[in-house]
């Protein structure tokens, strides 16, 4: 009998990876921090426990906590999501039991918390020297794990993928779709002055620009179009349903996303597969999926009017490679075969 026991936040991200590999086990097990009314989990047996630093005798009680559950519940595998302080407490739990056990890194974990103060240095060094298997959504990341261990860890490069829907056929219109969020990180406003600049040339009644998502710095943005005259050609969607998301991809040419750091984001993977040209800030992971001027445009200067640049691909010529990078590396079905053989090697080495 095959058991996975996941230890992670409660969020949409791990939500999918469970519905992602769940036919492989014959039971699962999440332990968590928060209740989350809105994923509906079937069957599968959920326990919850406190993950923060900032309740010192609550966080050495789920040490406690989660190491009964790996004695009783006796998991073939653990699979941690986030490097965070849940990956800490699991490493501590299994030090004397010993399960094998996978650590996956986000985004954040990795590029932004590895910089952000000692504490959260100290934490990632630890559990890169502690643990022993990882995955990462972008050999970029991958890398710098590699570096901040000081050593070559064993990385599955893999992410939770998306479904594919080739059975859509909406006509395109000169629309640039932006659905991240709307805060400093994502530079919206960097957006909306390149946006400005392409109306500012071409026929302003051709395009528009669609924003989807939310975050502090709405009413800033709203302000910045109306300031820049171009309110009308704007327009603020608000946080979309997986329906209303993806029929934005698809009624989209372009898609923009020029965040500060970033992995592999799911979002760019959707608007591939919807045949939009992704408009994508100069990180690793982006050029990892991008040819810079043949499938996407990575945004050299974000001062230039960098859309106006993008018109130039040859559409029909980057849908088609899109397509085929996604069929290959993107797929729901291509991504859960990765973690299965992952799984699989782990455990081979067990015997």
């Amino acid at each position: 009998m095959k058991k996975l026991l996941i230890v992670s936040t409660n969020t949409i991200h791990v939500f999918n990876y469970i519905n992602l590999i769940r036919d492989y086990f014959d039971e699962i097990h999440l332990i968590t921090n928060t209740k989350e009314e809105n994923f509906n989990y079937g069957t599968i047996k959920i326990s919850y426990t406190e993950f923060s630093l900032r309740k010192p005798i609550a966080f050495y009680k789920s040490i406690g906590f989660i190491r009964n559950i790996i004695k009783n519940d006796k998991p073939t595998i653990i699979h941690v999501q986030q490097l965070t302080t849940n990956a800490l407490l699991t490493i501590l739990a299994n030090k004397n039991i010993k399960k094998p056990a996978v650590y996956t890194a986000w985004g954040s974990d990795v590029l932004l918390n590895s910089k952000s103060g000692f504490l959260l240095k100290k934490m990632i060094h630890y559990i890169l020297k502690n643990a022993k298997y990882f995955t990462s959504d972008s050999r970029h990341m991958a890398e710098i794990m590699n570096q901040i261990a000081g050593k070559k860890l064993d990385i599955l490069i893999a992410n939770f993928g998306i479904n594919i829907n080739n059975s859509v056929k909406i006509e395109k219109q000169n629309f640039i779709y932006s659905n991240r969020q709307l805060k400093g990180l994502y530079r919206i406003d960097k957006i909306i002055e390149g946006f400005a600049k392409l109306i500012m040339d071409k026929n302003p009644d051709n395009w528009k620009l669609i924003i989807g998502a939310e975050g502090e710095d709405k009413q800033s943005l709203i302000e910045l179009t109306q300031k820049l005259s171009i309110e009308s050609h704007v327009e603020f969607v608000g946080w979309l349903e997986k329906e209303q998301n993806s029929y934005y991809y698809n009624i989209s040419k372009y898609y923009i996303s020029i965040p500060e750091s970033d992995a592999t984001s799911i979002s760019l993977l959707e608007a591939m597969a919807a045949g939009c040209i992704p408009i994508l800030s100069d990180l690793p992971a982006n050029r990892e999926w991008i040819k810079d001027g043949e499938n996407g445009l990575i945004v050299a200067d974000l001062n230039s009017n960098y859309i106006k640049d993008a018109l130039k691909i040859n559409v029909e010529n980057a849908i088609k490679i899109n397509r085929e990078i996604i069929a290959d590396h993107g797929t729901k079905e291509a991504n859960r075969a990765k973690f299965i053989a992952f799984y699989e090697q782990i455990l081979s080495q067990q015997l």
